[in-house]
């Protein structure tokens, strides 16, 4: 069986989760079936993965015109494929067009969803409603769709009610618990400006509504004093989203101590030595599927505070593995908290419970790193993948 896998983003230029959901992927499934891969942008050395850039024609366009430019070329290359798997919008024309043409299965795996992501509107302008467009035909059409976890499949089925249940299903996202395995180097931690010796909160994410960093720094303005605040945030969506979290982040440097912003992309190390010496990690996302990130600070032993929506509580079990923050949240795309002010007080009251009690962080800490173990293991999620494929290929054939 040959696969070809279709993808915006793969090593070295990997910026979110589905690029590291992609990559992990990819390797555990080429342990057993033929994989090749097509992605965005310049060449790599990789064998069997190609990269397609912007014709020079379309270096000037819309970002969304510049995607569909890409995915013409994809879709023309896979020719031979027995199966396509396209990943993200940016990837699904991809898939959807070589489906027609080369008369192959379509698999998508849905990482977002662009009806839920309004705030993208921000970035493309007009080109979000050929995104939202491009998305809808392609789920529609395809073979199956791949949810992340069940949270996001009720999503999907929500926002896109023509769609058979049946060819819906969960696969959730993993964690490569040897690449993300506790690192005790606590010099690095302290020269990436954490004491491991006072409690810390660790936030990682990219600087975008959905993650929800202003509410973060809105509810830290309640932590207890001492308590570190180190933010590892970067690549803003919009200047406008940039601007907002850099006034919060400067009035909270001016009332207390701690608060450090990395704005760099750190090294996998040097995020493991923060993770593993941080008395807790917080998720405060409006949306999310699934949340790798939240996989990531467990296999390093840190418990989590998240917002209970999207997939968030299928990875952290409460009180267990950390806290789940209560979230009513108005139902117009945007996750925006019906009471912001209430939703940040019981942020900050979670992470102030958690910060209270070092022993019992460390112990949902030891066991959010098993419940990784157990049910996250690429091993697992690669052969459930590829037995949809099987299943797809058979409906095919029959």
């Amino acid at each position: 069986m040959r696969v070809d896998l279709l993808t915006k983003e793969y090593p070295p230029a990997v910026y979110g989760g589905a690029g590291v959901h992609v990559t992990e992927l990819v390797r555990a499934l080429r342990r057993s079936i033929e994989v090749q891969v097509r992605c965005f942008g310049a060449p790599r050395d990789e064998a069997d993965v190609t990269a397609y850039d912007v014709p020079a024609e379309l270096a000037e366009a819309n970002a969304a015109l510049q995607t569909l430019a890409v995915d013409l070329q994809i879709a023309d290359a896979v020719a031979g494929t027995d199966l396509v798997h396209s990943h993200t919008w940016y990837a699904n024309e991809a898939g959807r067009l070589a489906q027609q043409l080369h008369g192959v299965p379509h698999v998508v795996s849905a990482h977002s969803l662009e009806p839920l992501r309004p705030w993208k509107a921000e970035q493309l302008g007009g080109g979000y409603r050929i995104s939202s467009d491009v998305e809808r035909r392609a789920y529609e059409a395809a073979d199956r769709v791949i949810a992340v976890s069940d949270g996001m499949r009720a999503d999907i089925l929500r926002s896109y009610p023509a769609l058979d249940p049946e060819r819906v299903v969960t696969v959730y996202n993993g964690i490569d618990l040897e690449a993300w395995a506790p690192n005790p180097d606590a010099d690095r931690a302290r020269a990436l400006g954490l004491d491991p010796d006072h409690p810390s909160v660790v936030f990682v994410g990219r600087i975008t509504r959905q993650k929800g960093l202003p509410h973060l720094l809105r509810a830290a303005r309640e932590l207890p004093e001492g308590v570190q605040l180190i933010l590892c945030a970067g690549a803003p969506d919009t200047a406008e989203i940039m601007g907002e979290v850099r006034g919060l982040v400067e009035e909270l440097q001016s009332t207390r101590e701690g608060v450090v912003w990395i704005d760099d992309v750190l090294p996998r190390d040097d995020l493991r030595a923060l993770l593993t010496h941080a008395t807790t990690f917080v998720c405060p996302s409006v949306y999310e599927p699934l949340g790798i990130v939240n996989l990531e600070a467990m296999a390093c032993g840190a418990p989590v505070v998240g917002s209970a929506t999207g997939g968030i509580p299928e990875v952290v079990d409460d009180g267990v593995t950390g806290f789940l923050v209560p979230i009513d949240q108005v139902q117009d795309g945007t996750g925006t908290p019906t009471d912001p002010a209430r939703y940040e007080a019981d942020l900050a009251d979670a992470l102030t419970r958690m910060l209270a009690d070092p022993e019992a962080a460390r112990r949902m800490g030891a066991a959010g790193r098993e419940r990784a173990r157990e049910r996250f293991d690429w091993g697992r999620i690669a052969e459930q993948t590829r037995g949809i494929y099987e299943a797809v290929l058979a409906e095919r054939s029959a």
